[in-house]
């Protein structure tokens, strides 16, 4: 199944995308939301995996489109926003009904709906990809063994006397 995703409105709902924005902090956002993207959807998924952002914020060296990890990076440039192309993408998709749009934007909702694709909302898809992370991986392993209960008082004086600390009770 492809997967379309808004990528502004899933930096939003998964909370990687920080209140106070500074120098690079969108770029550094992007790249934390790709990043998890990768090392969280298997690697068919990752394959037809397409994430939308807008280019108004994008770097302008950033090329309009990028792979990464299998996954593809669009940014909308030419378009007045992300939603516009996503609705585009959306329409030209040739198996609609074997699409994911992951979206909270009610307007490319209604378009993924015209085209009888299934529509996510990016909190509950994001959650759903966190769960699935976490079952993946693998359990921390258990210690070998318990560690030994404290030593008696009996045993102290014994190692105490065997490293010559204490005097023997002979002598």
């Amino acid at each position: 199944m492809a997967i379309l995703i808004d990528g502004y409105n899933l930096l939003h709902a998964s909370g990687i995308l920080a209140r106070n924005i500074g120098p690079g902090t969108l770029q550094r956002a992007r790249e934390g939301l790709v990043g998890f993207l990768a090392s969280s959807l298997d690697e068919s998924e990752r394959n037809q995996t397409t994430v939308v952002f807008d280019a108004q914020a994008a770097m302008p060296e950033l090329a309009s489109r990028q792979t990464r990890d299998g996954i593809t990076v669009v940014y909308a440039a030419g378009y007045d926003s992300a939603d516009r192309l996503l609705e585009q993408l959306i329409r030209a998709a040739p198996s609609p009904r074997r699409l994911v749009v992951v979206s909270s934007d009610r307007q490319v909702q209604r378009a993924a709906r015209r085209r009888r694709a299934k529509v996510v909302e990016s909190g509950p898809w994001f959650e759903d990809l966190r769960r699935r992370r976490r079952e993946k991986l693998p359990p921390c392993p258990a210690p070998d063994e318990k560690p030994a209960p404290p030593a008696s008082e009996a045993e102290v004086e014994y190692w105490l006397r065997v490293f010559g600390e204490r005097p023997s009770a002979d002598g």
